[in-house]
């Protein structure tokens, strides 16, 4: 099989799309057995990931990108053209014309842009709506990251059950790999002195860290004094007195921004827990990477949060700042606890979240949409 995947979105700032991305595309060539993958425009070959910045120089990014717009164009029939010769195409929701004489394929995230439209930017909600009448609704097969993205999708677009397949992402080996000694070094570097509960995530409404941070401080204040808050990721569409509030400097609070990711497993092995009260996600990276690191988690009972953590998190509703108050105090205060949810996601973690699971799973996916 010959199979052409749209990676425009490694040449944009992105985080959970663009880390898919990087990583399936690699194991997809990885266990291609005699198939094929190449992916537009022309991505060949990247450097490192980075949520922040493309992962091509500027010089090698600005051509594709004129490129990209260029096949987006009302009526250009450029992209069926370039991929005339190729059995599946993969689309992400940069592409904003119709693919013609091709089978398209595509991979369903999530479906807060019509679950929670408010939490996002308009031109968000826009672009995917756009690719749900353009590739979902007329895709030869879809890919779910969730079984819970699987079955909102369904229902939200009326898309046909037999075209949609749940296959969970994955997670990076350095999760798996990471050590104590590698979290006390970036602890150290990161002037993390104490023990400290961890978010990480863009700066978002859907991330709910106005919530955390007031379950942080209904914490008695004997714990808040002995472990720290720190939150890690870019200031992304945030209201500004969240943004205000993350960094007004309130006691046991450290925001650290964009960590790389390089850094990002040594960070999360450092934490003693990881909080995520999300309101919605479609898999939920963040999550499964502390089970990867054997970090025990605090995370919503929401969307696909549960089915993606399993016995390796306490659950909570994730709109009452109570709740999850109660849950980081007892794992805070039980390290049986904390190293009975910690196993437990590390074994769920490594039994489900290995890249190359996904792209085994990924190839049958494609031999059945393509017939």
């Amino acid at each position: 099989m010959r199979i052409s995947i749209d990676a425009s979105p490694l040449l944009l700032r992105s985080a959970g799309v663009k880390n898919y991305l990087y990583h399936w595309i690699r194991h997809l060539r990885l266990n291609a057995q005699g198939n094929d993958i190449s992916t537009f425009p022309f991505l060949d070959t990247v450097g490192a990931l980075t949520h922040e910045s493309s992962v091509l120089t500027r010089a090698q990014t600005l051509p594709r990108l004129a490129l990209l717009l260029l096949s987006n164009i009302r009526g250009n029939p450029a992209l069926s053209w370039m991929n005339k010769n190729t059995d599946i195409f993969h689309a992400s929701n940069q592409i904003h014309n119709n693919i013609r004489d091709v089978r398209v394929t595509a991979t369903l995230h999530d479906m807060t842009c019509w679950l929670m439209p408010e939490l996002h930017t308009g031109a968000n909600v826009t672009a995917d709506k756009r690719f749900s009448e353009l590739v979902l609704k007329r895709a030869s097969g879809l890919i779910a990251v969730s079984e819970n993205t699987r079955r909102d999708a369904i229902r939200i677009l009326n898309l046909d059950p037999s075209k949609v397949v749940t296959i969970h992402s994955g997670i990076p080996d350095s999760f798996f790999d990471a050590t104590s000694q590698m979290g006390s070094v970036v602890a150290a570097r990161y002037n993390l002195d104490k023990p400290f509960i961890l978010a990480v995530g863009t700066v978002e409404p859907r991330k709910n860290l106005d919530t955390l941070l007031d379950a942080y401080l209904l914490l008695p204040r004997e714990i808040r004094e002995e472990h720290d808050l720190v939150l890690a990721g870019p200031m992304g569409w945030a209201a500004s007195s969240t943004s205000q509030r993350i960094r007004s400097g309130l006691p046991g609070v450290k925001y650290l921004g964009y960590v790389p990711e390089l850094e990002l497993p040594a960070l999360t092995k450092a934490a003693t827990v990881f909080a995520y009260p999300s309101l919605y996600e479609g898999f939920g990276f963040p999550v499964a990477q502390a089970m990867a690191c054997g970090i025990p988690v605090v995370t919503s009972c929401t969307s696909c949060l549960p089915e993606i953590s399993g016995e390796g998190a306490l659950h909570v509703d994730p709109k009452s700042p109570a709740e999850i108050s109660k849950a980081l105090y007892h794992l805070l205060e039980s390290k049986e606890l904390r190293q009975s949810l910690g196993s437990k996601g590390r074994s769920i973690a490594e039994e489900r979240y290995r890249w190359e699971f996904c792209a085994r799973k990924s190839w049958d996916f494609f031999a059945q949409a393509a017939g």
